[in-house]
């Protein structure tokens, strides 16, 4: 159900503009491991414009063909422009995988992994760890822009903070990836010590978009809502927004943010009835994406249940019912047995959903902090660190 409030509308911000990529609402959906695959997508774009990245894929893994990664960056025959996120820790593999990409047409669009907190990548050197090591990432960084270019194919970055507050790397980072040829550079508001926990800093957001005006700059963290978009927006002065968190469970998040950019009022506000619907049609979505195999779709159906249901009245007994489903016939059923008649309720659906917890430690190869270039056994750890793993 869809509740709308007549004003005259007037677009907020205008379209981005990546390389000779126009996207018409300055959205975009954060790659999340698990999450963002063909099925999802798909549901997000039904309800609203934007860019829609796919999973993180690891560099090596792509190039040497494992059939997980090529499932990964799969893109259905509607799905325009096709965004491909880029996990590596090294410009050889790099260049490799986005050639590859190039030269089989499997990407108009590449963004580089710079902001994955998890520790058994940033303990070799990866994802928000790796920015420390400035001549490392602008290699990365540019061969990418170079390879990437010879199919006027536009490379953006995404990145954190830093490592914690007395290591920030976002302001140098920005500006090398800037000096690099990057189309835009997003920011996630923490450093890789909070992880998710806390707040997002949107005043760091407001600084890089200050220091880099010759590039767009989109902010990423804590957007729960259209409302907490626009307030970035008119906060930070940034070009776009990166969703994550937010849209799980919600896919009609971005039919929310094109309204609120295009200037109009009318919010999604689904009942139980719709929730049903889209969590059966999701699930659906997910058969054809493993393959036609309904069991393991259903297994990955499970995790989103709690998103979808968060602050509806579901009984404990039939949570843990579907959070165990086994077939499509039998999610069907315990669906069934929720009454359609219950409506929205409000803000108890709204806010913080997924993974947030407290400050962790970081995880960083040894005396990683102590200069900003690569020492030879660092350099050993990097070459061995090409491996296929997974973040967001």
């Amino acid at each position: 159900m869809t509740e709308t409030l007549e004003r005259p509308a007037a677009r907020l911000l205008p379209a981005l503009q990546l390389g000779p990529i126009t996207v018409d609402t300055p959205v975009v959906l954060a790659p999340m491991a698990g999450i963002t695959n063909t099925a999802f997508r798909r549901l997000c774009r039904e309800y609203g414009g934007g860019l829609y990245v796919n999973e993180m894929v690891t560099a090596r893994a792509l190039v040497e063909r494992r059939p997980e990664s090529l499932r990964i960056i799969k893109h259905e025959p509607d799905e325009v422009p096709r965004s491909v996120q880029l996990y590596s820790v090294d410009p050889v593999t790099t260049g490799r995988a986005v050639r590859m990409l190039v030269e089989e047409d499997r990407a108009d669009h590449i963004d580089l992994n710079f902001g994955c907190p998890v520790p058994k990548v940033t303990r070799k050197g990866g994802g928000s760890a790796l920015p420390w090591k400035t001549r490392l990432f602008e290699s990365i960084v540019a061969t990418a822009v170079r390879e990437a270019s010879r199919a006027n194919i536009p490379v953006t970055v995404k990145m954190r903070k830093g490592i914690d507050e007395d290591h920030l790397t976002y302001l140098d980072a920005g500006r090398i990836a800037r000096d690099c040829g990057v189309a835009a550079v997003a920011l996630h508001g923490r450093t890789t010590r909070q992880h998710y926990s806390g707040t997002a800093d949107w005043s760091a957001i407001a600084a890089l978009r200050e220091a880099l005006p010759d590039v767009p700059v989109l902010g990423n963290g804590d957007i729960w809502s259209a409302e907490d978009a626009l307030a970035m927006v008119e906060q930070t002065g940034v070009d776009g927004v990166v969703v994550g968190r937010g849209c799980q469970g919600r896919p009609w998040l971005f039919g929310d943010l094109q309204a609120a950019f295009e200037g109009r009022e009318d919010r999604f506000r689904p009942g139980v009835a719709t929730v049903c619907r889209t969590l059966l049609r999701h699930a659906q979505l997910l058969i054809p994406y493993f393959d036609g195999d309904e069991r393991k779709a259903m297994q990955d159906i499970r995790k989103h249940v709690s998103w979808y249901f968060k602050g509806y009245p579901v009984g404990s007994a039939l949570r843990t019912q579907l959070v165990t489903v086994e077939s499509y016939a039998q999610l069907e059923d315990l669906l069934g047995q929720l009454d359609p008649t219950i409506g929205y309720p409000g803000p108890d659906a709204e806010g913080p959903r997924g993974r947030a917890g407290s400050p962790k430690k970081v995880h960083l190869p040894q005396d990683w902090l102590e200069s900003r270039e690569l020492n030879e056994e660092q350099r050993q750890i990097i070459a061995a660190a090409e491996v296929d793993t997974s973040g967001g």
